[in-house]
């Protein structure tokens, strides 16, 4: 790591360089299905605007407004063999990004981040953007120095091992600018992301189903063979009559969209670590309904932004009360709470943080013969 002209104690006094890595089989950009590559996004777009010196790291289809070093993105299906392989292809690509330039601090956003977590070097930070218990125990014992971990809610810390050590959580954020608002709303309820069976679509479409009230579900489904399964044998055969499939959608279409609904349905069956798209849904004046899961409790304030339930029962219920919801209450909490300003400060100020105690670590180390007594005993 190349030295800098500072005070060791205080920020950094000169841009910094950031190595900004995605998850290998998921593209980067505003408009990406997964959470973790959108906050990818915005990291990007706020180094670069303020002047630091950004490079992603993220398969090909990815959209940055740093430097984008593209790796191949595996072909259908997406299996672990896949995941092997462009692990592989990420892992040597970070070691060329790294001998290429003078990175000050590599970020991981990947879910399989260990399988392409670079050797000795400059610090690392990795965000773990997934439910607790989607991590092995393994990647809380890494023995590479300088590596920093850190969750983004509360309630996924307080569920990581008690012996790990956890920088403390940074909570997700949404461009508010890109939100548009509406106060009066349409008949349709919305449900939106990424369509797999922990994301319990289904139940958001027997709850809509059971409230007589339309639903539109947006998202992708991932070329794995159990993602199209649940498709297939789970959604599909409950489309029709109320309730359509949209696809992928981005960019004004689903701005739109997000502010004309009467609510946004999130019926996760796994403790969700964030909910991005909780957060933009209330960014555009719109209810959230979610099951009692994981971080939800921390984002939705029930009565308030939207309603917490347990069931199917209770979601159709709260869908015919959704209008109960005021729509600029919920935009204020997400300028209270969710604005992608803060979020971004708090990675710069993260940065900071932990090349200051690799340095420090770094001139420990210096001061230790091999014999491990410190210089001039």
């Amino acid at each position: 790591m190349r030295a800098r002209d500072e005070d060791p104690d205080s920020g950094p006094a000169s841009p910094l360089t950031v190595l900004l890595v995605g998850d290998p089989l998921a593209p980067v950009g505003p408009d990406a299905l997964g959470g973790a590559e959108q906050i990818l996004s915005l990291l990007d777009e706020a180094l670069v605007a303020s002047g630091h010196r950004s490079i992603v790291i993220a398969p090909d289809g990815s959209v940055c407004r740093g430097r984008l070093v593209a790796t191949p993105l595996p072909r259908a299906p997406r299996d672990d063999a896949a995941l092997r392989r462009a692990s592989l292809w990420h892992r040597a690509t970070i070691t060329r990004a790294l001998r290429d330039h003078a990175i000050d601090v590599v970020h991981l956003h990947g879910a399989d981040f260990e399988r392409h977590l670079p050797g000795a070097g400059p610090p690392v930070l990795v965000t773990l953007h997934r439910p607790a218990t989607f991590y092995a125990p393994s990647v809380f014992r890494l023995e590479r120095p300088a590596t920093f971990l850190h969750g983004v809610s509360a309630s996924q810390t307080a569920e990581l091992p008690e012996d790990a050590f956890l920088l403390p959580p940074i909570v997700g954020g949404v461009a508010l600018d890109r939100a548009a608002v509406r106060a009066h709303k349409q008949g349709f309820a919305l449900a939106l992301g990424r369509v797999c069976p922990e994301k319990g679509y289904h139940l958001a479409l027997a709850a809509a189903a059971r409230a007589r009230v339309g639903l539109l579900l947006a998202g992708g489904v991932y070329p794995s063979v159990a993602h199209e399964r649940y498709f297939r044998e789970a959604i599909a055969p409950r489309l029709g009559g109320g309730a359509w499939f949209l696809g992928p959608i981005g960019g004004a279409r689903k701005r739109r969209l997000l502010a004309g609904a009467r609510c946004l349905l999130v019926p996760s069956l796994v403790a969700e670590a964030s909910s991005l798209v909780a957060m933009e849904a209330l960014a555009s004046g719109t209810p959230v309904i979610a099951f009692r899961r994981g971080a939800l409790p921390e984002m939705v304030e029930h009565g308030a932004t939207g309603f917490l339930v347990d069931d199917v029962e209770e979601m159709a219920d709260a869908i015919r009360a959704a209008e109960s919801i005021d729509p600029l209450a919920c935009r204020r909490a997400a300028e209270e709470r969710f604005a992608a300003g803060r979020m971004t400060r708090a990675y710069v100020e993260t940065y900071a943080r932990v090349i200051r105690a690799a340095r420090c670590a770094s001139r420990i180390t210096a001061r230790i013969d091999p014999r491990g007594r410190a210089a001039g005993e």
